[in-house]
């Protein structure tokens, strides 16, 4: 377990911001950390991963303090991986080559073919990082990450300069490896249905405090969208048809037509992310 109880002053666009946050993370769970730009979510990943310092607080994990009263652990021994959204590739090494530099001084090989075969980069394993697209890179940057096998995981975003289906694809190996190396992760993110599809449990930041505190479905929807079916998508169209209006929402490759209201065709625009649930047998739509 990760329990986090920091305070910083930052400086931000619109002034000074004091964060002052206080949760756990327990064992093998994936929490999402959302907010708006500037509200603290990357200085939080940094003071956690030992890049920054609070300026007061303690950061333990299981029981180690990391941080705290005349404690503070070295990044490189808190055996934690970060992975942020810039790729940070050497670009003289191949994609091998890549992982091979994480490796420590005593540690097996065997790991090398194992995440190059998990990430489906075997074929790529020659290649340098120009000769590859952003989600190849990423897959790269994720696996390099990996090769010291850390118990807890670190992700600044690092899907957001892909296109939605590059997300969407790479959303799966997150979920593969954070299953299948018995991970903790922390993930922050600014897409709401990514973290919906992500997350055991969502912590949302406003002006440095948190807000929100609980499982996807709750931060993000509210207890009138219970029933047997719930999932996220995207409006690409809206389209008036007689006496109805008819939202059609993406769900990841098929197409789904909800009836909406007058009120809701006010409140939705095509690109908006929705959560479809079922109420009394009918379909109903909610704006995330």
């Amino acid at each position: 377990m990760l329990e986090v109880k920091v305070n910083k002053l930052l400086s931000s666009a619109e002034g000074q911001l004091e964060l002052d946050l206080d949760f756990k993370c327990q064992a093998g769970e994936f929490l999402v950390i959302s907010g708006e730009s500037g509200a603290g979510k990357t200085s939080l990943l940094r003071m956690i991963a030992g890049l920054m310092n609070p300026d007061s607080g303690n950061i333990i994990s299981n029981q180690e303090p990391w941080f705290g009263h005349k404690t503070n652990i070295k990044p490189q021994q808190r055996n934690c991986g970060l992975v942020f959204q810039q790729y940070a590739l050497f670009p003289n090494m191949t994609v091998e080559g890549n992982l091979r530099y994480a490796l420590k001084k005593s540690q097996a090989d065997s790991i090398i073919e194992e995440l190059l075969d998990i990430m489906e980069i075997k074929g790529l394993r020659n290649q340098k990082p120009n000769q590859l697209s952003g989600g190849q890179q990423q897959r790269v940057a994720l696996a390099r990450t990996l090769v010291q096998k850390p118990k807890l995981l670190l992700l600044d975003e690092p899907l957001s300069a892909l296109d939605r289906s590059m997300r969407i694809r790479l959303q799966e190996y997150l979920k593969k490896v954070h299953q299948q190396f018995e991970l903790t992760t922390i993930m922050v993110t600014h897409d709401p249905s990514e973290a919906l599809r992500l997350a055991d449990r969502i912590i949302e930041i406003e002006k440095g405090n948190i807000t929100k505190d609980g499982k996807p479905t709750e931060v993000f929807g509210n207890k009138s969208l219970s029933g047997k079916f719930q999932f996220t998508g995207a409006v690409v169209d809206i389209q008036e048809e007689e006496l109805l209006c008819i939202a059609s929402v993406l769900v990841g490759n098929q197409l789904i037509k909800v009836v909406i209201s007058d009120s809701e065709q006010k409140n939705l625009r095509i690109g908006d992310e929705v959560i479809v649930a079922s109420k009394a047998f009918n379909p109903i739509i909610k704006k995330i």
